[in-house]
């Protein structure tokens, strides 16, 4: 039903320095710079092997303008919103109405490139609160055009989606909801000992949604907390994203075995961002 972790949002105050920083982050250059201007917002879009990575500010009067502009004033920039993909967005309508929940009407979307005038075309199904608790989320099947993918990239770019890090004080609620309702994989319901900490591993897409049961009294069960991006070459993409002066950790053994993970300190916009890379014996 849910075939992938579509793309990411990160709401920022202005998007061209954004755009500046992420490009000195990933090592590439954006594919699509657009607006949506019934609803008040543009954004600059990178894309990578598994997924893409949204960047989207308010520039005018509607309901995302509204939405970006509360979260900013509320949280400051960062991580906004997770969308999951659908290769039939009616029948992943169907499956979820069929099990219980209302739902409002699948609603189309359309954007422009403002690089090269491309247009393309999606339909996006929003979804209540007691399946989002807390984290904007919906579901989007594209339907015209294709976000192009970056000619290549080199050992010392960002290339894909390692995991992105969810917190949440109900983790078997988020089993009921991401497994048995989105029907993604869990592949893993650990707790780890030394922790003592419960996690949760669903993938798709060659990507993982990572799951940290932490308590907390928010008002929203999950939180979407950071990103871990994997390189070729972390000594490499260090070496780039110093000379590019963003900071960054020193490299250092991960927590899974055979990885190497270093921590960007700036240049994020606030969202927490890890580099890995696996190594191959």
């Amino acid at each position: 039903m849910i075939s992938k972790l579509d793309h990411l949002i990160v709401a920022v105050k202005d998007l061209d320095e954004a755009e500046s920083n992420y490009k000195k982050i990933f090592g590439v250059e954006p594919v699509w710079m657009g607006e949506h201007k019934e609803l008040g917002t543009a954004n600059v879009i990178f894309n990578f092997k598994n997924t893409y990575f949204e960047l989207l500010a308010s520039n005018g009067v509607g309901l995302g303008s509204d939405f970006v502009n509360t979260t900013i004033e509320e949280s400051g920039e960062g991580l906004i919103g997770s969308v999951l993909g659908s290769e039939n967005i009616k029948l992943t309508f169907d499956s979820i109405k069929n099990k219980g929940h209302l739902l409002g009407d699948i609603s189309d979307g359309e954007g422009t490139n403002l690089k090269n005038n491309e247009i393309r075309k999606w339909k996006n199904l929003f979804l209540p609160l007691e399946l989002t608790r807390g984290i904007f989320t919906f579901i989007i099947e594209h339907t015209e055009g294709n976000l192009p993918i970056p000619n290549r990239f080199n050992d010392a770019s960002i290339n894909k989606l390692d995991h992105v890090v969810i917190t949440t004080n109900d983790a078997d609620g988020f089993i009921e909801i991401y497994r048995d309702i989105f029907d993604i994989r869990l592949a893993l319901d650990k707790v780890i000992e030394h922790w003592n900490t419960r996690m949760l591993f669903f993938r798709l897409n060659e990507t993982t949604i990572e799951v940290v049961a932490k308590e907390h009294n928010n008002k929203n069960p999950d939180e979407l907390w950071g990103l871990a991006w994997e390189v070729e070459s972390i000594a490499n993409t260090r070496k780039r994203l110093i000379n590019e002066g963003v900071e960054i950790t020193e490299i250092k053994d991960g927590i899974k075995e055979n990885t190497l993970v270093a921590t960007i300190k700036s240049h994020t916009h606030e969202v927490p961002t890890l580099l890995i890379q696996h190594i191959t014996k």
